[in-house]
């Protein structure tokens, strides 16, 4: 069997055929099994920690004891350590800052780590993954973050803030976002705010509980974040980490538990103690993908209450762990699987998304919702991200917002920033696995030659790039891994069409360059393209059209006759894998719903797919396996 180096280690280069073949062939690595529950109140303030196998039910066995007495603190975990920190202690000032940590595989006593930038109480709320932890820090007048890096010893550093100022937060993570949920300041919260681990800055909005509540605590595998407890529901509820909305009520817990531990692998959530209303040593389990009435798990060593657990599994780690991983969707070049269709115009602006797999033909189905109804934007897509800049948009949405959607889990969008200048009107939207670029657009009374850039693995507002060679709006554009080229759309002083084709050079910054010609002056088409292909297809030129053209990417020319739709119509959107391109939606003269297909190695017309859900023209348009993506 190969040695293959650890991705959460941070060592080594890996394919990601390689990555596939291990996580499926079950010699990826694998999060421990087990579970610590550390501090709490019985009724004094308690130092002990125990541990149990989440695998598998049973009571708990001693495993050591924290520096110091404490409750109402956070746990935090990677795979090797377990990390407490801040709290609730019997001295005055009744806070602590302290962080300390035991080491998962070896029983003993905690080791200091390091301190908190505040002397925090009742620091709950954690997410985080291998090498990163955030988590609420502060009292109910307070609502920042801090994070640290579990793998060292040091202190925290300031992160950003939550939404609103609460305490009582409960925390749930993927391998990529943190949820922070509930609380107390001045009343009961039932807010949901999220974070992107990798980054810094502020949370934003996700949804809310079934209920406004504090004292419960949260969990999560590596799609989904769960939430029990509380001061008067027995209710469990979870929520899809990657999307953004309410939480959903599917199970019940035995009874009322209030500041209760919890920890999670890929399959089981297990709720430790709590007040129930007296202080319990009951440790209870279900089943994270179903929910439902919970089963025992065994007993604490010491019933008590405001203690606080992890795993060395839980959903911060657990992306393709435990055999759990479904088949990957396919990305990159030649394989890309899912192409999505956001937003249109169906008689008014929609905020529907779309989602067709490319290989293989058929009809739309239903993925979620953009933050807000918009038509004719600007969409640019890496392996795991599509990313919607501008468009038409319906108030109370901005022309200049920015949405992402996460290519892998169906739900909605999330918000990601802003343009450098708000404006409407489709542009030329292309990218790489890296960066996405936007270019053109108008702003009243007159098109712009603006071209901003976004780096996907980030949220946050669009940098300036450069320029077009023509100012223009309602254009198209393409990419290879390398280039990425805008043709068409509408130029000032008069608003007429052109066929002006420009490009860049994605990885820097800069003004276009021309490139060529399109067979006509034309606006309202779809882009598509391959590594070594790039593909227009439809538009107005000046009337409805059925045209599709191409050109070799990295070179320059004009383009050349492809073949044609099987209906002329405009305001129709693209997307493709290396091998496949679609062309979904449009007015042909009326809306359609229409998706063709291509080979685009090819030439020729193109053929049936399949339909959209409904007939729409403008919804913008990405997948994850495009020629920008080899």
């Amino acid at each position: 069997m190969a040695n293959y180096p650890q991705i959460d280690d941070q060592v080594g280069v890996w394919k990601l055929k390689d990555v596939n073949s291990a996580v499926m062939g079950g010699y990826w690595r694998e999060g421990g099994s087990r579970f610590v529950v550390g501090g709490g109140f019985s009724p004094g303030y308690d130092t002990v920690i125990d541990f149990s196998n989440i695998a598998s039910a049973g009571n708990a066995a001693d495993f050591g004891d924290l520096t110091l007495a404490k409750g109402e603190n956070g746990c935090a975990s990677n795979f090797t350590r377990a990390i407490w920190f801040g709290g609730n202690i019997a001295d005055s000032p009744n806070a602590t800052n302290i962080i300390d940590y035991v080491t998962f595989s070896t029983a003993g006593n905690a080791a200091d780590f390091g301190d908190l930038g505040a002397a925090a109480t009742r620091s709950t709320g954690v997410s985080g993954n291998a090498t990163r932890v955030v988590a609420t820090e502060g009292n109910a007048d307070t609502d920042q973050l801090m994070y640290f890096n579990p793998t060292s010893t040091g202190n925290a550093t300031d992160f950003g803030n939550l939404s609103q100022a609460r305490v009582y937060v409960a925390g749930m993570t993927s391998p990529t976002r943190g949820c922070f949920a509930g609380g107390f300041s001045p009343t009961l919260r039932n807010t949901i705010d999220f974070i992107e681990i990798a980054t810094t800055g502020n949370a934003s909005d996700f949804g809310d509980l079934v209920s406004a509540d504090r004292k419960g605590m949260s969990t999560s595998s590596s799609t989904r974040g769960v939430y029990g407890g509380g001061l008067s529901a027995t209710l469990t509820q979870f929520l899809t980490i990657a999307s953004q909305g309410n939480m959903t009520q599917y199970g019940d817990l035995s009874s009322t538990r209030i500041e209760p531990a919890t920890g999670s692998n890929s399959h089981k959530a297990v709720f430790a103690g709590g007040q129930v209303p007296g202080v319990s040593n009951i440790m209870e389990q279900f089943e994270i993908t179903k929910g439902g009435t919970v089963t025992d798990f065994g007993d604490l060593s010491v019933a008590r209450y405001s203690c606080s657990g992890n795993t060395n599994s839980h959903g911060g780690l657990n992306e393709g762990y435990q055999g759990t991983r479904i088949a990957p969707i396919p990305q990159g070049s030649g394989a890309g699987q899912r192409g999505l269709f956001a937003g249109g115009n169906n008689g008014s602006r929609r905020t529907t998304i779309d989602f067709v797999s490319i290989a293989s033909a058929g009809n739309g189905n239903d993925f979620g919702d953009l933050t807000g109804a918009t038509d004719f934007g600007q969409p640019t897509a890496s392996k795991t991200r599509m990313v919607v800049g501008n468009g038409n948009v319906a108030s109370p949405r901005s022309a200049g917002d920015i949405d992402y959607i996460e290519m892998a889990s169906q739900g909605n969008a999330a918000a990601f920033g802003d343009l450098s200048t708000a404006r409407n009107g489709g542009g030329h939207g292309f990218g790489n696995d890296t960066r996405g670029v936007y270019g053109a657009g108008y702003i009243s009374p007159a098109s712009v030659n603006t071209i901003d850039y976004i780096t996907f693995t980030s949220i946050g507002n669009a940098t300036d790039f450069g320029d077009l060679t023509v100012a223009r709006s309602d254009g198209e554009g393409f990419s290879s891994s390398t280039r990425g080229v805008a043709g068409g759309g509408k130029v000032n002083p008069d608003n007429a069409r052109t066929n002006v084709m420009d490009y860049v050079t994605i990885a820097s910054t800069g003004n276009a360059t021309d490139f060529g010609n399109l067979l006509a002056a034309r606006n309202r088409q779809a882009g598509i393209g391959s590594t070594t292909r790039g593909v227009f297809g439809g538009g107005y030129a000046p009337s409805v059209d059925n045209v599709i053209q191409y050109v070799t990417i990295a070179s320059t020319g004009d383009a050349q006759d492809f073949g044609d739709l099987s209906q002329a119509r405009a305001l129709v959107s693209g997307t493709s894998n290396s091998l496949k391109g679609i062309f979904a939606g449009g007015i042909a003269p009326s809306r359609v719903n229409t998706i063709d297909f291509i080979t685009i190695a090819s030439t020729g017309n193109a053929a049936d797919y399949g339909d959209l859900l409904e007939t729409t023209h403008s919804p913008h348009a990405g997948s994850n396996g495009h020629g920008g993506l080899s």
